[in-house]
């Protein structure tokens, strides 16, 4: 499974970061840092580091409300998948944690591994959405010096981007459910330039992958997946501000969910596993928006990055080496698997 030839991704990874890297440190000062670093209130970090795994706890609930036309999961299950999904998302590359996160949990609660997957493409749906709904609160409430205009039109054509991509993906996965054939021979259609081994395994693959989705039943289950992604989402965007405070900045609650939309687009660069450089670099473009510059804003980014993945990375090797598991062997026993 982890074995899909992402070499010339990954390089090209490597090169993004390597850039980001160059661009990042070329002019600092690094005394300077070390004097933003020796003034870091540390009071500030073990709330922050608290309310980063509340937010995986709740991802871990929202997957709960996922699963249940599928199955009743249970959280004690449920956490530690999340967790190691991902570590593995800060490890491997091309996202591979998702399918190490869908793989552990088919494990511990005799799913098929493709169901649990296609619930996870419910979750990244729910998590595109929620933070439109960020990146549009952070527009209307966010207070840019004066000169950063320019900035800030430039998110909101961002957003209007992202938002038209996500209803793409929306209108073509209701389709794809509701009128599958239909949509089949479309996707047929639009595929005939291709060889017809291409369009054929690309049909199989999305009927697998439609029957594998169970959209949450009911007003309650809707509401339960809404809030929970809320939840998630304010929990991410917390720690943020506390990191900030023990720097001595102060910015309202508006310029750290400002911070956050750079941080979600980072992500979607190619870049090395754990997103290094690409990362960093968003959050210090953000933090100028504010004229935080320099020495102060590369520290500032260096810890945001440190909180998000270290911990995370840290509790998910935890949670392999408790259920006596490796990434190989998970690797290996999908390999198997597909084969049979």
């Amino acid at each position: 499974m982890f074995k899909e030839k992402p070499d010339k991704k990954l390089l090209v990874g490597f090169a993004v970061s390597a850039l980001c890297l160059m661009l990042l440190f070329r002019k600092i000062d690094f005394g300077k840092m070390a004097e933003a670093f020796a003034g870091i209130d540390y009071r500030y970090l073990p709330p922050a580091l608290v309310l980063t795994f509340v937010s995986y706890y709740l991802r871990a609930l929202r997957w709960k409300f996922l699963l249940e036309p599928i199955k009743k999961t249970r959280l004690s299950n449920l956490f530690p998948a999340t967790l190691i999904g991902y570590m593995a998302n800060n490890l491997l590359p091309a996202r591979l944690g998702e399918l190490v996160r869908a793989y552990v949990l088919g494990r511990r609660e005799g799913i098929e591994t493709s169901a649990v997957f296609a619930s996870l493409v419910l979750d990244r749906l729910c998590d595109g959405f929620t933070m439109l709904v960020v990146l549009l609160a952070a527009f209307f409430t966010v207070r840019l010096p004066a000169g950063k205009e320019g900035m800030q039109q430039g998110l909101v054509t961002g957003g209007y981007v992202t938002f038209a991509l996500y209803l793409a993906v929306l209108v073509f996965l209701a389709l794809l459910k509701r009128r599958t054939e239909w949509t089949l021979r479309l996707v047929a259609r639009l595929l005939s330039p291709f060889p017809a081994k291409a369009s054929e395994k690309a049909s199989a693959l999305l009927r697998s992958f439609i029957s594998g989705i169970r959209i949450p039943a009911g007003a309650a289950g809707a509401a339960a997946t809404a809030a929970t992604s809320m939840l998630i989402w304010a929990t991410a965007i917390w720690p943020v501000d506390l990191l900030l405070r023990a720097f001595g900045v102060e910015l309202p609650l508006s310029a750290s969910m400002f911070i956050m939309v750079f941080l979600v687009f980072a992500v979607m660069v190619p870049a090395s596993p754990g997103f290094v450089g690409t990362h960093h670099l968003a959050c210090v473009t953000a933090l100028s928006a504010f004229d935080i510059a320099g020495e102060r804003a590369l520290s500032i980014a260096i810890v945001v990055h440190a909180m998000g993945f270290l911990p995370v990375i840290v509790a998910g090797l935890l949670c392999l080496w408790r259920d006596k598991l490796s990434l190989k062997q998970i690797s290996e026993n999908n390999e198997s698997g597909a084969r049979a």
